[in-house]
């Protein structure tokens, strides 16, 4: 039996719709292809790659969010195009561009608001993610403590949830998450 093999779109394609240019899609691209030769990734594998960069924690569960905000058509797997549309908002993204992507990553059911359980949810697997080598050690209430002060403020009408406009606004106005938005903007 032979393996089906995903062809991407056309490099002009990807070119326009991304802001790469066509030397830096095609590196991506090599690199795509030698961790995923089937030209798409499945979560198992996304997530077997995530692992190795995080040896020292339990990177599977924030592995899976990850994959979810990728896989962008929620086919279960990621594509090339898939890969580097995200990949192209995160490194060069506008900030707006970047945060509704951010949005997106927290909102786990997609239902357009974030809960404190889904905010928390993303909070656990990014504490598992570090694993047991942070320093000073984590506290097991750690995590909901930041969840109560993230709350706190980007909930601003009270109502339990947090809007896309009310997650963009606080953003916005927090000078280190400003700050961590642009760490990016010239790797590759």
């Amino acid at each position: 039996m032979s393996t089906v093999r995903h062809r991407p779109e056309g490099l002009e394609q990807l070119e326009a719709q991304t802001r790469f240019s066509r030397k830096e899609l095609q590196i991506l691209y090599r690199g795509f292809k030698n961790e995923c030769p089937s030209g798409v990734v499945n979560e198992e594998t996304f997530k077997d790659i995530y692992a190795q960069f995080f040896p020292q924690g339990d990177a599977s569960t924030y592995a899976h969010f990850l994959f979810n905000a990728f896989d962008t058509d929620h086919n279960g797997s990621v594509s090339f195009e898939d890969f580097v549309m995200g990949l192209s908002i995160l490194l060069r993204g506008t900030v707006q561009e970047k945060l509704n992507w951010a949005f997106n990553l927290y909102d786990i059911n997609k239902d357009g608001y974030i809960t404190k359980e889904e905010m928390l949810d993303i909070m656990k697997a990014i504490y598992d993610m570090m694993g047991k080598c942070t320093y000073p050690v984590l506290k097991e209430e750690t995590p909901r403590q930041h969840v109560e002060v993230f709350f706190q403020k980007m909930d601003k009408n009270k109502d339990g949830v947090v809007t896309i406009d009310e997650f963009i606004d606080c953003c916005q106005n927090d000078e280190n998450i400003m700050r961590s938005m642009h760490l990016f903007e010239n790797v590759l």
